[in-house]
């Protein structure tokens, strides 16, 4: 059965160095939020219509199409006010209704930890937020958010990655897979 690890949280949460602390040991590959935003800002300004109605797409295509060939998926996700109302439901649908089952993992972050966090250079690197006053800024102009229903919640603050990892795949009883081969070797 596929396994979709969902870990959601706030910026600077630890959700894709967790992602790729569980990816080393099962062998899921990590579906990281920032592939998509990152490949969808090169057309379209984030939040605007076309980015937020394909941001979706690609998200349930690649998912379900995961869940329907029984390939699990490590698929990190920031809730922010850009997401479309019921996008948790309609992913756990694609999940579910294609023989997948849900993991739901929350990684939650004290404001200090975040701060401390949200300027290390690898968040550059990936084109994640890296600013501390954009991340207070965006906490003065919080929009209303929906915020996933979670099966286990993780305080980042006292579990590092290699250790939430552990907590999360010991959880859900979660196997190891044979891993991707990205590009097959000549």
């Amino acid at each position: 059965m596929m396994n979709l690890v969902f870990l959601h949280g706030g910026p600077a949460s630890g959700k894709l160095t967790t992602a790729r602390a569980m990816g080393r040991r099962l062998g899921y590959p990590v579906f990281h939020n920032h592939l998509t935003v990152n490949m969808l800002t090169t057309v379209f300004p984030f939040g605007s219509e076309p980015f937020v109605r394909l941001r979706e797409q690609i998200w349930l295509s690649v998912i379900t199409d995961a869940a329907r060939t029984g390939r699990s998926v490590i698929f990190t996700f920031a809730p922010e006010s850009t997401v479309q109302f019921g996008f948790p439901d309609r992913l756990r649908a694609a999940v579910e209704d294609n023989g997948g089952r849900l993991c739901s993992v929350r990684l939650e972050v004290s404001e200090r930890t975040q701060e401390a966090r949200i300027a290390n250079p690898s968040r550059v690197a990936v084109g994640k937020l890296a600013d501390v006053e954009l991340l207070r800024a965006g906490r003065k102009h919080h929009s209303p958010v929906e915020f996933p229903t979670a099966e286990l919640t993780i305080d980042t603050d006292s579990s590092d990655p290699e250790r939430s990892a552990e907590t999360i795949i010991a959880s859900f009883d979660l196997r190891p897979e044979q891993p991707v081969i990205s590009f097959p070797e000549p």
